[in-house]
């Protein structure tokens, strides 16, 4: 018997609601169909189906059955598509959700390398902006989650994390001085996210030699009116750049402009909240290569784990 077409056969006969059905879906002759049925009932020594002339009905043991034999067919399609599919197979429209700034700051730099090595595919990337949860209309969604857990029913990898660091440009430190405690800050004309604007407060952590943060290393400022708050993390960017004031960022925005000196860090003992950045698809079930590889590339590029790389670096 050839037990795995008898699989198939047996998962299309439910699919279809008939022996019929599945013999023109597989493109077999009917008696094939039927053989297939009762060499499987046979080799198992248990009754799969009870058939009528009218209708078809799982058992008890059929059903279980059926269950396991869709999740070793769809595990043995997985490991066809992952052994088949080179280079040169890979390729469609990949449609990808991202966070506006995440989308400019790190997956443009590293997009031309990704079309290198997958020409074939093309991507639609969308921006409209946070997103915490993976959109079933995208074939990937990026997340950037703070400290809440992961909601809802989906598929997600870690990529990384980035911290919110306090940063001022030079020209600004050097007109209004440099903040030497948190209280400080509020001091400063801030830059802040319209979250953190409408709360009116800030919370730092300090970060121990260990790398820990501890209870009593937490402060929550209160914040007079900043001198601009707004959704637009870019726009935050921008005007930090420009000398407006103190802002609080995540690293992955931030790092180059620190290097490059055209950005300072402030009170560098101190850092606001993480972020968790996850790629995430609606579902394990016929994932295409091309979002196989693309998920691939994202974990490997950005490292895959909690570490925040744009900090160490």
């Amino acid at each position: 018997m050839d037990q795995l077409r008898a699989l198939r056969v047996f998962t299309q006969v439910i699919a279809d609601g008939s022996f019929a059905g599945a013999a023109r879906t597989l493109d077999l002759a009917p008696t094939v169909v039927t053989r297939s049925m009762a060499d499987l009932e046979e080799h198992l020594g248990a009754r799969l189906l009870n058939r009528t002339t009218r209708s078809l009905a799982l058992t008890e043991i059929g059903e279980v059955y059926l269950e396991r034999a869709k999740q070793l067919l769809a595990d043995l399609d997985d490991a066809d598509a992952v052994a088949g599919n080179s280079t040169e197979q890979t390729r469609g429209t990949l449609r990808v959700l991202c966070p506006p700034a995440f989308a400019t700051h790190q997956l443009a730099l590293h997009l031309p390398r990704f079309r290198a090595h997958y020409p074939r595919v093309n991507l639609e990337l969308a921006t409209p902006g946070p997103v915490q949860a993976a959109d079933e209309n995208f074939d990937v969604s990026i997340l950037s989650i703070g400290q809440q857990p992961l909601q809802g029913d989906f598929v997600a990898r870690q990529l990384a994390c980035s911290t919110f660091l306090i940063c001022a440009a030079p020209t600004y430190l050097k007109r209004y001085g440099t903040p030497e405690q948190p209280n400080d800050l509020q001091h400063h004309e801030g830059l802040l996210p319209a979250v953190s604007a409408v709360r009116r407060e800030l919370t730092l952590f300090r970060q121990t030699p260990d790398g820990s943060v501890g209870a009593v290393n937490v402060v929550t400022l209160p914040l007079h009116p900043p001198a601009l708050s707004t959704s637009q993390l870019d726009l935050i960017l921008a005007s930090a750049l420009a000398g407006l004031g103190v802002a609080g960022l995540p690293s992955f925005m931030v790092a180059e402009a620190l290097r490059e000196g055209r950005l300072v860090r402030v009170l560098p003992e101190w850092r606001g909240t993480i972020l968790s950045l996850f790629v995430a698809i609606p579902t394990r079930k016929n994932v295409p290569a091309r979002t196989r590889v693309f998920i691939d590339f994202l974990v490997q590029t950005f490292g895959g784990s909690e570490n925040d790389p744009w900090l160490t670096h």
